[in-house]
C-alpha cells in the first residue's frame, strides 16, 4: 500500500458498445505499464453472446491484447483506488478495434495539417427509480422544468453528489442543469484537448452511473428511454487552434474556409455518420424531423434545429457543434467520426451549401436526412468507403458486425422491449 493509501488500480478501456471494461490490479502490477485482456472482450454482445467479430481472433483461440497504460493516473471515486487509462495494442501495434487509438491517429493527422482540435462534449441523461414491483420507472420530479436547478428538479440530490464527486476526481464540469423533461439532466464538460475531453466524458458517464446506483437509482444515457419525452444526445462541439494558438473557426467573425470545408464534409457524409454516432436501435426513436437532434443534413449559425450549429460571435470561442450523436456511442468513436468527416471535407475542398434559414420545425429546405433505422444507417456506413477508411477499417468492420447482430436480435421487438434490453448498460 502506498503512502497515499491507494492500494489498487482500476485499469479501464471503452469498447464498441460503450461499456467500461477493465480490471482491478495491485498498484505494482499497473506500474509495469500494461495489462492483458482477451481480444474476445470486443466480441461479447450486450446479452453475453460471443460473436465472430472481425479482429477478435474467434477462430484463433481469442488471443491476447494489451492495455498499454498512460503514465499519468486519474483520481477515482472509489476509496483507495486510482484509475489508469490507455490504448490497446496487439503485437506492439495499435489494435484496430481500439477507438482511443484511432482518435489519437486522427489528432496526429490534424496536427500534420497544422491544427490542434479542441473538444467540448455535452451529455444528457435521465434518472430512473424502482417501483414497489422492482420495475425501473422515471424519476419522480413533479416540479421539474428546463434549466431547473435544486430540489424541484432533483429531490434526492443525485446531481449534487455527481457534481461533488466530479470535482474531487478532477472531471471538469462546465455546467449541470435540468433538461427539457422531468428527470432529465444535462452534464456539460469543459472545452479541452480532444483526447482529454473524451477521457473525461468516458469517466463522467461511468462515475455518474455508479454514484446513482449507490443511491438506488439508475442514470441512463439511452437516447430515448421514455417514448413520449425528449431524447438525450451527445453534442460534439469542436474548434481548431493553429500553431500560434489562435482559434481558426471564425477569426474575423465569419466562418473560415477551413470551417466551411469541415461543415461540408459533415453534410456530405451525413447518412454514414449515423452508423457511427447513433449506434442503437433506440437511437432512431430520437432522430426525427422537428426535433433538436441531428436529423437533417444541414447547418446554420446559432440554430438548434440543424445538425451542425455554428457559434461565431466571439472569434476566441467560436466553435462548430454537431448534434447527431448520443451517449450510447463510444465518445472516442464519436469524436473520431466527426473529425474525420470534417477532414474529408477539407481534403476535398468541399463547397458548403447555403445555411438553413427556415424554422426547422414545420419548414426546412433540406431533403437529405439520417436513415430511418439502425440497419439502414449501418448500410450507409458500409457503402461510404472514404469515411470507413478514415475512421479505421477494422473498427468500422467490427462495429458493423456487432451492431447488425444487435439489430437482428431486436427486430420486431416493442419499444419497451428495446428499451429494457439496453437500459441496464446505457
Amino acid at each position: 500500500m502506498r503512502e497515499d493509501n491507494i492500494n489498487r488500480t482500476r485499469a479501464l478501456f471503452c469498447d464498441m458498445l460503450n461499456l467500461p471494461r477493465g480490471k482491478y490490479v495491485p498498484v505494482d502490477v499497473a506500474a509495469s505499464g500494461a495489462i492483458g485482456f482477451a481480444r474476445g472482450a470486443f466480441a461479447v454482445s450486450f446479452d453475453r453472446d460471443l460473436l465472430t467479430v472481425p479482429g477478435c481472433g474467434f477462430y484463433d483461440g481469442l488471443p491476447d491484447m494489451e492495455l498499454v497504460l498512460d503514465k499519468d493516473r486519474r483520481k477515482s471515486w472509489q476509496p483507495n483506488t486510482e484509475i489508469a487509462l490507455g490504448n490497446l495494442q496487439v503485437d506492439d501495434q495499435p489494435f484496430g478495434l481500439c477507438a482511443r487509438s484511432q482518435l489519437q491517429r486522427t489528432l496526429n493527422e490534424w496536427q500534420s495539417l497544422g491544427y490542434r482540435p479542441m473538444i467540448g462534449l455535452e451529455t444528457e441523461a435521465y434518472l430512473f427509480q424502482r417501483d414497489e414491483d422492482g420495475v425501473w420507472r422515471p424519476y419522480d420530479t413533479p416540479g421539474a422544468f428546463v434549466y431547473g436547478t435544486g430540489p424541484a428538479n432533483d429531490p434526492l440530490g443525485v446531481m449534487d453528489d455527481i457534481w461533488e464527486t466530479a470535482q474531487a476526481c478532477d472531471i471538469p464540469i462546465e455546467s449541470m442543469n435540468g433538461e427539457y423533461d422531468n428527470g432529465q439532466f444535462e452534464l456539460t464538460l469543459r472545452f479541452t484537448d480532444a483526447l482529454k475531453a473524451c477521457d473525461d466524458a468516458f469517466l463522467l458517464k461511468t462515475m455518474a452511473r455508479e454514484v446513482a446506483l449507490k443511491k438506488g437509482l439508475l442514470l441512463t444515457f439511452l437516447p430515448k428511454p421514455i417514448p413520449d419525452r425528449g431524447g438525450s444526445g451527445l453534442h460534439v462541439n469542436f474548434s481548431f487552434m493553429d500553431q500560434n494558438g489562435e482559434n481558426v473557426v471564425a477569426p474575423t467573425g465569419d466562418l473560415s474556409a477551413l470551417a466551411r470545408n469541415c461543415i461540408a464534409g459533415l453534410i456530405h457524409h451525413h447518412p454514414a455518420l449515423a452508423g457511427l454516432l447513433a449506434t442503437t436501435v433506440n437511437s432512431y426513436d430520437r432522430l426525427g424531423p422537428a426535433s433538436m437532434a441531428g436529423y437533417w443534413a444541414n447547418w446554420a449559425d446559432d440554430h438548434r434545429l440543424v445538425t451542425t450549429r455554428c457559434a461565431t460571435k466571439s472569434p476566441k470561442s467560436a466553435r462548430l457543434e454537431h448534434r447527431m450523436a448520443d451517449c450510447a456511442t463510444n465518445p472516442y468513436l464519436a469524436v473520431t467520426a466527426v473529425l474525420q468527416a470534417a477532414k474529408l471535407g477539407v481534403a476535398g475542398q468541399m463547397a458548403l451549401q447555403p445555411a438553413e434559414d427556415l424554422d426547422g420545425i414545420e419548414n426546412v429546405r433540406e431533403t437529405r436526412h439520417v436513415p430511418s433505422g439502425l440497419d439502414k444507417a449501418l448500410a450507409a456506413l458500409d457503402q461510404d468507403e472514404p469515411l470507413r477508411q478514415a475512421v479505421g477499417a477494422l473498427l468500422c468492420d467490427g462495429l458493423l458486425f456487432i451492431k447488425r447482430d444487435e439489430f437482428a436480435r431486436l427486430e420486431g421487438k416493442s419499444v419497451d422491449e428495446v428499451r429494457n434490453f439496453y437500459l441496464p448498460f446505457i
